[in-house]
Order: C-alpha cells, then sequence, then structure tokens
C-alpha cells in the first residue's frame, strides 16, 4: 500500500474519530482512496481496512470507557444511525450508543452500500446508505 492511500484512510480515520467529518465523508474519502470495506471491531478496538488486491491497514480505535451491554438492541442501533445522518450524532458518541445498545463492531460494505452491524451472539442488522 503507497504512502499516500495510507495517509488518506488514516486522515479519514481521525477526522472520523475526532468528530470533525460524518459518515458520508468518511466513505467519499476512504472508497477515492480504494478502500472497499472496512471492519471496526469495538472489542479489539481496532478498524482493519480492505483494498480491493488484498492489502489491508489496520488502525487503533480510540473506545469510550464502557461496557458492550449484552443485549442487541436494533431499534437502539437504528436511532444512533438515523442520528448520525442527520449530523445530530457524531462519531466518538455513536460508538457510545452503540456500545450501549450491544453492538460489538460492523462492517462497512462501500461497494455494496450498507453497514452490518453485529450483536455478541450473531444478531445483525444490515443497513443501507442513505439515498
Amino acid at each position: 500500500m503507497n504512502d499516500n492511500t495510507q495517509a488518506a484512510i488514516r486522515g479519514a480515520a481521525e477526522g472520523s474519530a475526532e468528530g470533525r467529518l460524518h459518515f458520508g465523508q468518511v466513505v467519499d474519502q476512504l472508497m477515492r482512496a480504494g478502500v472497499e470495506s472496512y471492519l471496526a471491531d469495538y472489542r479489539a478496538r481496532r478498524t482493519i481496512f480492505y483494498l480491493p488486491d488484498g492489502e489491508t491497514l489496520d488502525i487503533a480505535l480510540h473506545m469510550p470507557d464502557i461496557a458492550i451491554a449484552d443485549h442487541f438492541d436494533a431499534p437502539a442501533i437504528q436511532a444512533a444511525i438515523h442520528g448520525s445522518q442527520q449530523g445530530l450524532v457524531k462519531y466518538p458518541e455513536f460508538k457510545r450508543l452503540c456500545c450501549v445498545a450491544g453492538c460489538i463492531g460492523y462492517a462497512v460494505w462501500i461497494a455494496g452500500r450498507h453497514v452490518t452491524y453485529f450483536g455478541r451472539r450473531g444478531e445483525t442488522h444490515v443497513e443501507p446508505f442513505p439515498r
């Protein structure tokens, strides 16, 4: 992976973590960098970005100091997603809301235009990208 691609991915991750970039801006920046998907693992506190040629970039994910709930609450996750889409919830708060809702992480399928959120027992919620 070249330095420009790494810098673009790191810039998107940092902008999101700091609440400066909203989800659409992050996805746009990652798409331009050639990322086809990424996985945010709340338990491992890592995000892995995947390029079509098999290259990956693994970045630390700063998480709130809160336990992930045992019960997967899909409606609460949807509420956090919709708050984010409306610009009311930035990523630092989004991660906290997801933990409270029992979400252990998610996969963003840029090429497939949707996000899959995961619970502790394999529960999922699939959210299509807004049009």
